[in-house]
């Protein structure tokens, strides 16, 4: 939950005064280098992406699935027939969709620490110089490492949405899940045409409010994510997905004498 909340500090935005217009500036520039508010920025990417990079680790490193009491250890309880092929199955889709936000956690971490040394959308000269291929490597790396991240970020959300419809795993991703994967699909594809019209001269194309929609239902993805996945651990062994914690019972006092003959 820290990293969603992390991964949207950028709505501070709306208070602060950044001197960038939202809808058309890269999300990345409220990092750059020469922004005022950069260091706070790229402060709350390197949690967000520490977080996320935490939590998919040990996932892994525990066997963690969607299905309360199945880790590791209860998966070799039976290494035969058609339910263990089923938790071999499941646990396939685990591990890929974990490591992709395993890829993803790191990637973002990587970014802050490679920002923009400038803001091309709001800088006719730092935009020059881009294009000139007179700005430090830091540009082409930031490039790399949010594409990964966002590559991550998508495989991650499709592989685990469809591992909880498919198993039953984690119910808030498996209700909610494949909206926000429509809806993030198309901000992508929003975000990555209005890149291409950019850095071809032909304007922004709202490549800020792109951006912007599109690390919002990201975030809005890890918070159900969380959310489904505190309330698998807090079901009791056994249970189906997503079963409530159950109460403990406490024995009722019989006055003396009261006991049926």
């Amino acid at each position: 939950m820290l990293s969603a909340v992390a991964y949207t500090a950028w709505v501070l935005e709306v208070v602060l005064s950044t001197g960038l217009d939202p809808v058309q500036a890269y999300i990345s520039e409220l990092a750059a280098e020469d922004q005022p508010l950069g260091g706070l920025f790229r402060a709350t990417d390197l949690v967000a992406g520490l977080c996320v990079l935490a939590a998919a680790v040990t996932a892994l490193a525990t066997g963690q699935t969607g299905r309360t009491g199945q880790t590791r250890q209860a998966g070799q309880a039976s290494r035969s027939g058609p339910r263990a092929a089923g938790r071999r199955a499941g646990r396939r889709w685990a591990v890929a969709g974990w490591s992709a936000l395993a890829l993803f956690g790191a990637a973002t971490a990587a970014d802050s620490r490679l920002p923009l040394s400038c803001a091309p959308t709001s800088d006719e000269m730092c935009a020059a110089r881009e294009t000139a291929g007179l700005v430090p490597a830091t540009h082409t790396a930031h490039a790399v490492t949010s594409s990964l991240a966002m590559l991550g970020a998508l495989t991650g959300l499709a592989v685990l949405t469809v591992a909880a419809r498919r198993y039953g795993w984690w119910p808030p991703v498996g209700r909610v899940g494949p909206w926000l994967l429509g809806a993030e699909l198309l901000a992508t594809g929003w975000s990555l045409a209005a890149i291409a019209a950019f850095e071809a001269g032909r304007g922004t194309w709202a490549l800020g409010a792109g951006q912007r929609l599109q690390v919002l239902l990201v975030a809005l993805w890890l918070a159900v994510l969380a959310l489904g996945v505190v309330r698998a651990d807090g079901a009791p062994q056994g249970a189906p997905p997503g079963a409530p914690p159950q109460r403990e019972s406490r024995p009722v006092d019989r006055a003396p004498g009261r006991e049926s003959a």
